[in-house]
């Protein structure tokens, strides 16, 4: 082959590549996707508004048409990512037909109505972001059909009813549904989750370990602001990758603290539950444990001398009595935090901790029996 017809074979593909066309059944999906955002919600300079289908979708260079909002291989797409614009409307059941996407992120916008069951038999979706918008309804058990997903946030929307079962058949490891209205127990979760947030929701039940079981890659839970109940369970602080829990905001009535055999353990925070008891020494066992908050609750007994390695503590609010330990006072821990609104003696004032002040004399005598002495 010559220099000269290698030359033009060669713009004959480029050429080609460029003015290649996509998929008439994605180019279906992308109008009715546009046509179900309400077109008042469109502002001029806006991803959506520079989808004009005169021009093909993936066709290069985009100078005047589709801007933004999509992004595609081979002539099919394969991310749908709209611009946080405020766009209202719903979303099309033709999404399915974008066999192709890899990523949908359509986050930080308005829009409303059920989450296609359609969009859930996708076969290479890894991630689905529809954080802050209005989706209603519920999570149906067709979400096993994402059979390639990792990362999972419908956080900050509407949803209600329960979790499926079928949500451990998932690759998941990253799952956000916080700020929404699910109900119900925690079934089991998938295998591979290394972030979980159910935040601010209305779960119930007891932390189960069946639940949790094969769960060795959990870094981070949070599950604050829902209607947990009964101990916090040992087993759960053993999980062997766990490093940051917040439990806060539930109706936890006890906790349960095994010492660990290896702990990645950094921060718990079980504040604002109803919590009785003692504090546990065995906390001190978890050797990257910095920040502990069991703030409002309603523990008895002295503060453990252990506690004096944390850098963060938080335990006003109970009814904790005795001696703070003088290592929070002397230099020789770099606590913070507060010890406030207990029982507990002698603790100073000159100290950050101890800036609010304690609970009366006739109410610790109340939650003691009326054994407790007057605190000096």
């Amino acid at each position: 082959m010559n220099s000269i017809t290698f030359s033009t074979t060669l713009l004959l593909l480029l050429v080609t590549a460029i003015n290649a066309a996509t998929f008439s059944t994605d180019i279906s999906a992308l109008k009715s996707i546009k046509s179900g955002i309400n077109p008042t919600t469109i502002p001029p300079y806006s991803c959506l508004a520079s989808w004009n289908f005169t021009s093909d979708p993936c066709s290069n260079p985009h100078f005047t048409h589709f801007l933004c909002g999509l992004s595609c291989s081979n002539n099919r797409v394969t991310q749908l990512t709209f611009d946080r614009a405020g766009y209202s409307g719903t979303l099309s059941p033709l999404v399915s037909q974008l066999t192709q996407l890899i990523t949908i992120d359509l986050s930080d916008n308005k829009l409303s109505g059920p989450i296609p069951i359609s969009l859930f038999s996708l076969p290479n979706l890894r991630t689905l972001n529809l954080r802050s918008n209005s989706f209603s309804g519920t999570i149906p058990p067709a979400l096993s059909g994402l059979k390639t997903i990792e990362t999972l946030d419908i956080s900050h929307n509407l949803l209600t009813g329960a979790l499926p079962d079928s949500l451990s058949q998932l690759g998941l490891t990253r799952l956000d549904l916080s700020f929404n209205k699910i109900k119900g127990p925690i079934p089991k979760l998938p295998r591979n989750l290394i972030e979980l947030a159910l935040r601010s929701n209305l779960l119930s039940g007891y932390l189960q370990s069946a639940s949790f079981t094969e769960l060795t890659q959990l870094e981070v839970v949070e599950l604050g602001d829902n209607s947990l109940t009964g101990t916090i369970p040992g087993w759960f602080f053993l999980l062997p990758s766990l490093q940051q829990v917040n439990l806060a905001n539930n109706k936890f009535t006890g906790i349960e603290v095994l010492k660990p055999v290896n702990s990645n353990l950094i921060a718990v925070d079980a504040g604002y539950n109803k919590i009785t008891g003692y504090l546990s020494a065995n906390l001190s066992n978890y050797p990257m444990l910095s920040s502990l908050t069991l703030r409002y609750n309603k523990l008895h007994g002295p503060i453990p001398t252990e506690y004096s390695t944390l850098k963060r503590l938080f335990l006003e609010g109970n009814y904790l009595n005795g001696m703070p330990p003088k290592e929070f006072f002397t230099g020789k821990s770099s606590v913070s935090g507060s010890l406030g609104d207990n029982c507990l003696k002698s603790c100073p004032v000159s100290s950050e901790l101890c800036l609010k002040s304690q609970k009366s004399l006739a109410i610790c005598q109340q939650a003691y029996g009326g054994k407790v002495k007057q605190k000096s």
